[in-house]
């Protein structure tokens, strides 16, 4: 039997759905605990041993069992980080030892999760895994913003892309993208706006295409920035972004949401 459909029967027999010895993987969400799964919930409440990113939440984290050791492996895009290989490490570590492992990961782990290294690594010591798919930040930002990813007649399709890779900034389909009605959701993409703008003004983009920034989406401290292609960068500097961030090109708040949002905060 497949790791896969060893955890599929083991959860659907109705027993935990953590196994000793065996690694987890779960999406933590862009950061509200209420938009967890319930089998996630669950697996934070289970788990013997969680290692988690540094971008899940302490409301998250709150939830774990009381008996759980938590270790932090975060990564900085830039900046600190714990190495790939020591992650991996770890994480087969305590899978060895027969603990019921969780590797909880912000948002959801198929996307810029680096979650294909994390199998291979249990893969190669023979570890048995399942994984639990999260809320990614592009649907908790677009939900913030009263929009939706896709809309007939504007877009039929959606790019995910990520604003820079291991060697620095990254490379994608520039002219595509810079075609009129295309909307596209930037990871980690802050520090790479001013890179992301040259390249899509140089193969054509309107200048005054709009675009949004959403910080901690869906968390209290969330803060919106509506601006343009042309000012994207100045206006990022100026409204000094520090959270965790997903930039819309193509996307703008919608009127009405943008309307509430302006009331609420002349009543604060």
């Amino acid at each position: 039997m497949t790791h896969t459909a060893f955890a599929t029967t083991h959860t659907l027999s109705g027993m935990c759905c953590l196994v000793s010895g065996q690694v987890a993987f779960a999406g933590s969400g862009p950061g509200d605990p209420g938009l967890l799964t319930l089998k996630v919930l669950q697996a934070l409440q289970e788990a013997e041993i969680i290692l988690y990113d540094r971008l899940v939440s302490a409301e998250v984290l709150a939830l774990a069992g009381p008996e759980a050791l938590l270790e932090n492996v975060g990564k900085e895009g830039f900046g600190p980080q714990m190495s790939q290989d020591e992650i991996c490490e770890r994480m087969i570590a305590h899978a060895l030892r027969g603990k019921k492992v969780l590797r909880l990961k912000s948002g959801d782990p198929t996307i810029y999760g680096r979650l294909d290294e994390e199998l291979t690594a249990c893969e190669e010591a023979g570890i048995a895994y399942q994984i639990m798919p999260g809320i990614t930040a592009a649907s908790a930002s677009v939900a913030s913003i009263g929009q939706s990813l896709t809309q007939r007649g504007r877009n039929t399709s959606v790019r995910f892309l990520t604003g820079h890779d291991m060697k620095g900034f990254a490379d994608h389909d520039w002219a595509a993208l810079a075609r009129p009605g295309e909307v596209a959701a930037i990871y980690m993409g802050k520090k790479s706006a001013r890179f992301v703008q040259g390249r899509l003004i140089m193969h054509g983009a309107d200048r005054f295409t709009p675009v949004t920034v959403i910080e901690n989406a869906s968390r209290a401290d969330e803060r919106v920035l509506e601006t343009t292609l042309d000012r994207l960068p100045a206006d990022l500097a100026d409204a000094d972004l520090s959270g965790p961030a997903l930039t819309f090109l193509g996307l703008a708040p919608r009127q009405s949401r943008a309307a509430l949002a302006d009331l609420n905060m002349e009543l604060a």
